[in-house]
């Protein structure tokens, strides 16, 4: 089989490296183009420019760039029918995705087109499926609620997994060699500070952030904080850190996000995948985040629900708090870090919504890349 995948961020790429290795598993001459990061570099793909161009999100941050998208849309377009794969994959980033797969669609009817990750249309804008149902035959979605939302709108869809549960995990020996290495006391609370991986996130949360762990450290001194960053903003992180008047230990790498993740008591993070990640740990959690006035409150408008933290939605709990927008405060969120470390039936309330959702999400399954491969195989034989 022939594939082109696209993917826009980190975490498309982390999904398109295991739906590469899981693909080759099942079919070892499979042959791959598109557009990737390291993960996908490291499966054979050579990514026809670099994923970090694509990696932008908030009306305000893709504003700017429009222009630079544009032709890389035409450019990756014209690859892909030039290249006429079996199918082509593109992985969540919907705007720049889809609008490849229309020009693909107009031009060559004859490549299957499958979309990884289907659009959160049960938060906001629910007239989304029905638009991406007229270039995408088949979804894979990582939430189990979702493949309704996506046949309802004309388009077949397996839930594959979601790969958090396929991610490994530190031992208890990985998380107190960690602790020692970092000077941090094997009984001293350690909360994870998590401000999100985009510049415009780390800017706009990591100082309300910081003012809520400080708050809470007027109250327990012994607290250690430690913030896990990645390259794209890790000088930024480590240059923010230093004027703060506590800072924290800030480490790089997924060996030691992950022996921190084993070794923490508490986060405080920005929405997002990480709190499954969180939730993969057993690592009680409260969430924040904003966004650039504009798109705050054109999102604000089009919310459909009460929450976006996956960990409540997939356990049908609301156990984890959140503070969006405007209630992305200080002071709010180191009184609810505090309460989790206070009261033990708290942190039992969310521990018991994590496990939920694990099972809920896969674990213990078949892993999510090949779920994902086998579904995407069985999409272009239909086809056939």
């Amino acid at each position: 089989m022939r594939a082109f995948l696209i993917a826009g961020e980190p975490s498309g790429d982390r999904l398109g490296a295991a739906l590469i290795a899981g693909l080759r598993e099942l079919d070892p001459a499979l042959e791959v183009q598109g557009i990737g990061g390291e993960g996908m570099a490291a499966q054979g793909l050579e990514s026809l420019f670099p994923m970090s161009e694509l990696s932008l999100m908030g009306i305000w941050e893709i504003l700017p760039k429009y222009r630079a998208l544009k032709r890389r849309i035409a450019q990756t377009a014209q690859a892909v029918i030039d290249a006429a794969p079996d199918v082509l994959v593109t992985i969540d980033s919907p705007d720049f995705g889809l609008r490849v797969a229309r020009i693909v669609r107009a031009a060559a009817p004859r490549i299957r087109t499958v979309h990884y990750v289907a659009p959160s249309v049960w938060a906001w804008r629910s007239g989304r499926a029905a638009k991406m149902a007229q270039v995408i035959d088949h979804v894979l979605a990582i939430l189990p609620f979702e493949p309704p939302l996506m046949q309802a709108a004309g388009m077949t869809c397996d839930f594959v997994g979601h790969p958090v549960v396929a991610e490994p995990l530190a031992s208890p020996a990985e998380a107190a060699a960690f602790r020692a290495r970092h000077g941090i006391a094997a009984d001293a609370p350690l909360v994870l500070c998590l401000p999100g991986s985009r510049r415009g996130e780390v800017e706009r949360l990591g100082p309300r952030f910081d003012e809520a762990l400080m708050r809470l450290r007027d109250r327990v001194p012994e607290i250690r904080v430690v913030l896990p960053t990645v390259p794209g903003v890790a000088d930024m992180v480590r240059g923010m850190v230093r004027r703060w008047p506590t800072a924290p230990v800030v480490v790089q790498g997924e060996a030691d996000k992950r022996a921190a993740f084993a070794a923490a008591d508490l986060a405080l993070a920005a929405s997002g995948t990480v709190s499954l990640e969180l939730a993969a740990n057993w690592v009680p959690m409260v969430i924040g985040y904003d966004m650039a006035p504009v798109s705050r409150a054109l999102i604000g408008l089009l919310l459909k629900t009460d929450t976006v933290t996956l960990v409540n939605l997939v356990s049908e709990t609301r156990t984890v708090p959140e503070f969006l927008g405007r209630r992305c405060q200080p002071g709010p969120m180191a009184n609810a870090l505090l309460r989790l470390l206070d009261d033990a039936d708290a942190r039992a309330e969310q521990l018991a919504a994590m496990d939920l959702t694990m099972e809920r999400l896969g674990r213990g399954g078949e892993p999510p890349g090949v779920r994902a491969a086998r579904s995407v195989i069985a999409a272009v034989t239909a086809r056939r």
